[in-house]
This record gives C-alpha cells, sequence and structure tokens, in this order.
C-alpha cells in the first residue's frame, strides 16, 4: 500500500508553473474568485435598480420642513452653529471642544465642502475634523506597530521604513478631506456639462412669464435625470427662493454650495437682475453662449492631448506586439536555417 501511495504523494507535491517565484495556478485562481465576485455584484446592481431621485426628493423635503420650522442657515451665526442630531456626534464635539481643536473656521470650512459634496447634514463637519485626529494614530500607529514590532519590512533600510510610517501618517490626516475633495471635483465637473442647458431653459421659462422661484423648479424637473446634481441644487434654490425672507439669501447659498465659478456668474447675474430689474432673458442668454463656448473650448483641449496620452499605451503594448508579429515568423525561420540539421546546415 505504501509504494501505490508514493506516486500520489509525489504528484501532490509537484508545485504548478510559477512566474517570477509566483504559483501561476494561485494567481488563476484568485482571479477567477474575483471576476464571479465581480459578475455576482454586477447581477445584484441589475436586479436592483432603484430611483436615483428618490434620495434627492427626501432630502429636499427635510430641507422644506426645515425652512418651514424656522431651521434656517440665512445668517452667519445659524451657519456657523452644528446642529447635533446624534449622541455620536455629540460625543465627538465634546471631545473636540475639551482638547480645544475645535475652531469656527475649521467648522465652517468642513461644513462648505460638505454642502460643496452634496452632503446636507451639517453635523458630519464634526467626524471630518474628529477623523483628522483619529486616523493618523490609527494608521500611523498601525505601521508603526506592524514594522517595529512585528518586524514587518525587515530588510528594507531604516529610511524606507520611516518613509512608510510618514506616509501612513500623512494619508490618515488627509484621508477625510481626499475623499470629499474627489467627490467634489466629480459633482462639480457634472453641474459644468449641465449648466448651460440649464441656462437654455431659464431663459424660456423667463421669456414665457414664469417668476423666478417657478422658474428653477421647471428647470430642476426638466434637468433631474439627465443632471441630478444640478437639478438638485436649481430645486434646494426654487425652495429656498419660496421660504427665505431675503431672495439674495438663496442666490448666495446656491454660490455657497457650488464650487463653480460659473455658478457665481449666474448668481451675480440673479442678484442684479432682482435688484435693478434688468431684463432676465437676455442676461442669461448671454451667459449660457459663453459658458458653451467654454465646454468647447474644454472638448477641443482634451482632443488636442489626446496624441500625446496615446504615445505611451502605443509604445508599451500596441508596438511590441506588433514587432512580434511581423518579425517573428522571420525569426523562426532564420532560427530553423541556422539549427543543426536546419536547411541552412552544411554537412
Amino acid at each position: 500500500m505504501n509504494i501505490t501511495l508514493l506516486p500520489i504523494l509525489a504528484q501532490a507535491q509537484i508545485k504548478g508553473p510559477t512566474l517570477y517565484g509566483v504559483d501561476v495556478l494561485w494567481v488563476a485562481t484568485i482571479l477567477f474568485g474575483l471576476a464571479a465576485l465581480g459578475v455576482i455584484v454586477a447581477i445584484y446592481a441589475a436586479l436592483t435598480v432603484r430611483d436615483p431621485m428618490a434620495k434627492r426628493v427626501k432630502a429636499l423635503n427635510e430641507r422644506r420642513e426645515q425652512l418651514k420650522a424656522g431651521i434656517t442657515a440665512s445668517t452667519a451665526k445659524k451657519r456657523a452653529k452644528l446642529v447635533g442630531q446624534s449622541n455620536t456626534t455629540d460625543k465627538m464635539r465634546n471631545m473636540l471642544s475639551s482638547m480645544k481643536v475645535l475652531q469656527t473656521d475649521q467648522v465652517k470650512e468642513a461644513q462648505q465642502k460638505l454642502f460643496q459634496a452634496g452632503i446636507r447634514r451639517k453635523e458630519l463637519a464634526v467626524t471630518v475634523i474628529f477623523s483628522r485626529l483619529i486616523l493618523p494614530i490609527v494608521l500611523g500607529g498601525g505601521s508603526a506597530l506592524a514594522i517595529y514590532g512585528f518586524g514587518m519590512l525587515a530588510d528594507w533600510s531604516p529610511l524606507k521604513k520611516f518613509g512608510v510610517f510618514a506616509v501612513c501618517t500623512i494619508i490618515g490626516y488627509k484621508a477625510a478631506d481626499i475623499y470629499l475633495g474627489n467627490i467634489i471635483a466629480k459633482r462639480t465637473d457634472a453641474i459644468r456639462k449641465g449648466l448651460p442647458d440649464a441656462l437654455d431653459l431659464l431663459v424660456i421659462c423667463a421669456e414665457a412669464g414664469l417668476t423666478v422661484d417657478v422658474a428653477f423648479n421647471r428647470v430642476a424637473k426638466e434637468l433631474g435625470r439627465g443632471y441630478p446634481e444640478l437639478g438638485d441644487e436649481f430645486a434646494l434654490t426654487s425652495i429656498e427662493l419660496g421660504f427665505l425672507s431675503e431672495r439674495r439669501q438663496a442666490f448666495e447659498n446656491l454660490a455657497y454650495r457650488v464650487d463653480l465659478d460659473a455658478i457665481k456668474g449666474v448668481v451675480t447675474t440673479m442678484i442684479q437682475t432682482e435688484k435693478y430689474g434688468t431684463p432676465l432673458a437676455s442676461a442669461l442668454r448671454v451667459l449660457s453662449a459663453e459658458f458653451r463656448n467654454d465646454r468647447m473650448m474644454r472638448a477641443e483641449e482634451k482632443a488636442a492631448r489626446l496624441p500625446a496620452i496615446m504615445t505611451i499605451p502605443l509604445i508599451l503594448f500596441i508596438l511590441p506586439t506588433l514587432f512580434i508579429v511581423i518579425l517573428g515568423p522571420a525569426a523562426c525561420s532564420i532560427g530553423d536555417a541556422f539549427a543543426p540539421g536546419g536547411a541552412g546546415s552544411t554537412t
């Protein structure tokens, strides 16, 4: 029995093919598992399609109820005040206040970033500031424990080890800002793309005799599907125009929530129109044409950069394959000709 089991054991101990010391079969198995997981996630996402406007409508209704109850952000004093709605946020705020690190300027800056990212909960500003204090300790302390405590990266030099520790600490401090900055950039780009169309619709509504708040609401409904971010902002502006005592404050809140110079230009135009009674349609038509030209110039700039960007993939992936296809048969023929016993060998 032992003799018959020896070949089986020998085959079991034989490893699969390796590439740079890595087992190819194990890598293929892991990739196959990841691909299966991706297919499952894609099927789940396709079967559980939700209305993208449901969450936005709920947030707008909450804002409408807040304005009805008198909880507005119309003054600088109320804007600086945090509305604590959870015990966790209260504990974070108390801890930061006891450590004398909760500054009003930081709270205002974090609140503005949250609004620009489309997050309406002002109390999360405390969470952003709290993450700047905790994440460096967690990531930096964890990396220091792994490197110096458990001996990871033992082959690396002390300078490289300290570099890893420093990078982990910096990432922990900047993690929340990087995350919010990414969301703000995507949201701002989406709003920039839909702004010319929104201004054209505003011109049509203004020429049709609709009031400003009704025009904003109408444009929000029309653009809600194509440009949900811009529709969300215009719907919120329409609500504030109907409830705030000063209409100027509603336009200023729009510029406060969107980090875009074009929106600031629209807000300035709307405020001047409200103050001096200048024609709204003609001013918006000029702005719309200007923004369309700006969008076209940005697209032409990206198209002009495309040849330079495609140079690196062309050199790394396309040219080597092309050389193999063209020169491969010739190299095989030359190798066969000079091989022992080949057509070109001498006897």
